[in-house]
């Protein structure tokens, strides 16, 4: 088969490799009909996740139609539709046990395109395949889907709900890359009373402003706590998402934040930010960090099937499995492209 193969740091190639087998009996194998390219992947090709080493096949989001499954595989079988979550669960371990599924002990967490090879190939094999995947639902396109793998569950757990929004909050995302837009999707739920997007980029701002946020700032060349403290008598926002993953972000998040708010940490870092405890530590400020355990993905697929969330606007551009690398390109360049999420299938 052919598979999207991380050979070191800035260096992929498109490459006919083995396909998956069943190794346990609680795995399935999927035909990727529709996978996607995550700013993880881009953090993991510029060096930033060194648990990646080379050889590794990317990616960790599909949606697909099971070709085989494992003798104690018992809710899912041949020809079923499915979700492949980013997230992998034993479903036993005492973390998978509490809902916390990205802190499985059982083998699972984030492990596909991570510590075992991934889905942007052919073929992917899936671990855990019973706690692992969810039925497609009907009348719901492959694309709006793809998007409940990694990026929706993402920012609604370790962004809104981490960050505690609640009706009638000022909140801040800097970010207006997939993950922040999609926090921004995810605060509308709450009814803030405001929600205002922070980027580099107008092509992102623009995007911010279609999914919903209220205001937009650019802060390439002002000032954007000077800004924020103007809209707040100078108190600062009650939650400030951070869905970069670099020190400036995370620091502009902690300078924008209200006493008692919440800085929601969604942006994967590779390398340290500064903690201002000499300014922090008298404000009662909460600062959350995770990975996303997913547990939120059946209330999302509900929400999308009943279309009170629309996942559509996400997919901007589209390729045949065969271009992965010219949609890396495109990603990549996503400021210049307009690029949100891209969309790849056979």
């Amino acid at each position: 088969m052919k598979a999207l193969v991380y050979h070191g740091p800035n260096d992929k190639s498109w490459d006919e490799v083995p396909g998956p087998t069943l190794i346990d009996d609680t795995d399935a194998v999927v035909r990727v009909d529709a996978t996607t390219i995550c700013g993880t992947d881009l953090h993991i090709l510029k060096g930033d996740v060194p648990e990646v080493t080379p050889g590794r096949i990317l990616g960790h989001e599909a949606v697909g139609t099971v070709e085989e499954v494992g003798t104690a595989v018992k809710n899912i079988q041949p020809g079923d539709r499915v979700l492949v979550s980013c997230i992998s669960a034993c479903g036993t371990c005492r973390f998978c046990r509490v809902g916390r599924f990205g802190q499985c002990l059982g083998g699972g967490g984030w492990i596909l395109g991570h510590l075992i090879d991934g889905t942007q190939a052919e073929l992917v094999r899936v671990p855990f395949a019973d706690t692992s995947t969810y039925p497609v639902p009907k009348g719901v396109s492959d694309e709006e889907i793809l998007m409940l793998a990694d990026i929706l569950p993402t920012a609604y757990e370790v962004g809104v709900l981490n960050g505690h929004v609640q009706p009638g909050d000022i909140v801040a995302v800097v970010g207006a890359g997939p993950i922040g837009l999609s926090a921004i999707t995810g605060a509308k739920l709450f009814s803030p009373s405001s929600i205002i997007a922070i980027d580099l980029a107008d092509a992102r701002l623009d995007a911010a402003k279609r999914f919903g946020a209220d205001l937009t700032f650019n802060n390439s060349s002002e000032d954007a706590l000077a800004y924020i403290h103007g809209l707040t008598n100078g108190l600062g926002v009650d939650v400030a998402i951070e869905a970069v993953g670099v020190p400036a972000s995370f620091e502009l998040c902690t300078a924008l934040v209200r006493p008692g708010g919440h800085v929601a940490n969604i942006g994967v870092h590779g390398k340290p930010a500064t903690l201002h405890l000499e300014s922090l530590w008298t404000r009662d400020v909460t600062i959350t960090t995770g990975l996303v355990d997913t547990y939120s993905t059946p209330t999302l697929l509900k929400l999308v099937s009943s279309r009170q969330v629309d996942a559509s606007p996400f997919a901007t551009h589209h390729f045949a499995l065969d271009d992965i690398m010219t949609a890396y390109d495109v990603y990549a360049r996503a400021a210049d492209t307009g690029a949100i999420k891209v969309v790849l299938t056979q």
